[in-house]
């Protein structure tokens, strides 16, 4: 019974779904381009990170087709050139009841994107999108397997790896600091 709890529900719990088209971060961010993960996803000047670029961003590059990637190809003649955004699947979003201000730490905290979402930016192909059936939130959020346990530092995005965060950087702030 414990096998099959630990090994089918998950089958259950989570449905997979596609994204749009695939997304190399690494022809980007790699050493072909080296964009900064900034040049794409922008902290606002009120803190508030702007999270996936606008199409317009985009569009700069990609008005026409530079190469023959398929994927290149879905992006221009689907989005560039009707001018819709794009509908990805947003891996890590939060809680509505929990507050994450990319601004407090990547800039005042002087931490690196890598910190929590590891070395996405050497990937040339995103993730399977996983969601929780009952949730409605990304497998990410807790990690990819049921019981928490990390193969990676940045596995999980759930409030347990925040507090342990906090407690390693020796920030004791209280719980209305992100439950507001």
């Amino acid at each position: 019974m414990l096998a099959i709890g630990w090994i089918v529900f998950p089958i259950v719990l989570y449905k997979t779904e596609p994204q749009p088209f695939n997304f190399s971060h690494k022809i980007h961010a790699g050493e072909q381009l080296g964009m900064a993960c900034e040049d794409c996803h922008k902290i606002a000047s009120d803190g508030r990170f702007l999270a996936l670029p606008p199409i317009s961003k985009c569009a700069e590059c990609h008005a026409s087709q530079i190469g023959q990637n398929p994927n290149e190809k879905i992006l221009v003649d689907k989005y560039i050139v009707s001018n819709r955004e794009i509908p990805w699947h947003g891996y890590m979003r939060q809680p509505d009841n929990a507050y994450f201000s990319h601004a407090s730490h990547v800039i005042v905290g002087k931490m690196k994107c890598e910190d929590c979402h590891g070395r996405i930016g050497s990937s040339d192909s995103l993730r399977t999108y996983s969601v929780n059936r009952i949730s409605g939130y990304s497998r990410d959020i807790w990690g990819l397997n049921i019981p928490g346990f990390r193969v990676h530092p940045w596995e999980g995005m759930n409030m347990d790896r925040c507090i342990h965060c906090h407690a390693e950087r020796g920030r004791r702030d209280g719980c209305i600091q992100c439950h507001k």
